[in-house]
């Protein structure tokens, strides 16, 4: 008899393609160990918002940075339209992957925690969080684990990637990013300290360790493509046990 493969559904927002790097990492090596992996990129189609990110790079990306300030605060929510993907399959574990945006979960991402869709896909199942940020990525997963929660999943861990960097560095060559859509050599007179991405990223998700459906050690061998744009996202978190039902 031939047992069934875990089946793994990977929801996330991007607009810069570094959540979308550390997602497509995670589900090679997901792939690599036996498991049935979907993924199901949201679209943020509400019409106060949707124009200004409609395009990569930003023409004002301190300007667009900062009109979020007060929305991603106030933990405002949006318009969003989610894949067939998620709502076709009944998946023994779900990783939820958002960018971090003035320390919280970026506006889509919490539009589909806060939704029945939601309730639905999670109610009993086990869920992880994937957060990118440029530096403060816990308010974050926190929020990303308690929505979850609160939708009925359930929490396994979460896992974390930043900037290479220090606070003032790593910014100025996220805006930099942002505003030409490659990394610069120097930006406002500073020399880009983003530096190469880290070992643990160039296996793909080597940090992360554990169980889905029996499958043993992700990430160990996983492969990473070589990426030529976008800040370096180096750092990994804790260690993450995904064990679905």
């Amino acid at each position: 008899m031939t047992a069934t493969r875990p089946r793994v559904l990977f929801v996330y927002f991007t607009v810069s393609q570094q959540t979308l790097r550390v997602v497509e990492a995670m589900a090679d090596t997901l792939s690599e160990r036996g498991c049935d992996v979907r993924q199901a990129r949201i679209e943020f189609t509400d019409p106060r918002y949707s124009d200004r990110f409609s395009r990569f790079p930003f023409k004002h990306p301190y300007l667009l940075v900062a009109g979020m300030l007060w929305p991603q605060l106030s933990h405002a929510t949006g318009q969003i339209r989610v894949p067939d993907t998620v709502r076709e399959g009944d998946y023994d574990l779900v990783c939820i992957g958002s960018p971090t945006w003035w320390l919280n979960p970026w506006m889509p991402i919490r539009s589909f925690l806060s939704s029945d869709l939601a309730g639905t896909i999670l109610a009993g199942k086990r869920f992880a969080a994937v957060v990118v940020c440029h530096r403060y990525w816990r308010n974050n997963l926190a929020t990303i684990k308690a929505l979850g929660i609160k939708k009925g999943g359930k929490f396994v861990k979460g896992i974390h990637f930043i900037a290479a960097g220090g606070p003032v560095a790593s910014m100025l060559a996220l805006m930099s990013y942002f505003g030409a859509g490659v990394i610069k050599d120097h930006y406002l007179g500073m020399k880009d300290t983003s530096g190469e991405p880290s070992a643990e990223l160039r296996r793909g998700v080597s940090g992360v360790r554990g169980r889905v459906g029996g499958y043993r050690g992700l990430g160990q061998s996983g492969r990473r493509r070589r990426q030529d744009s976008g800040p370096r996202l180096t750092k990994l978190s804790s260690r993450m046990t995904v064990v679905p039902s």
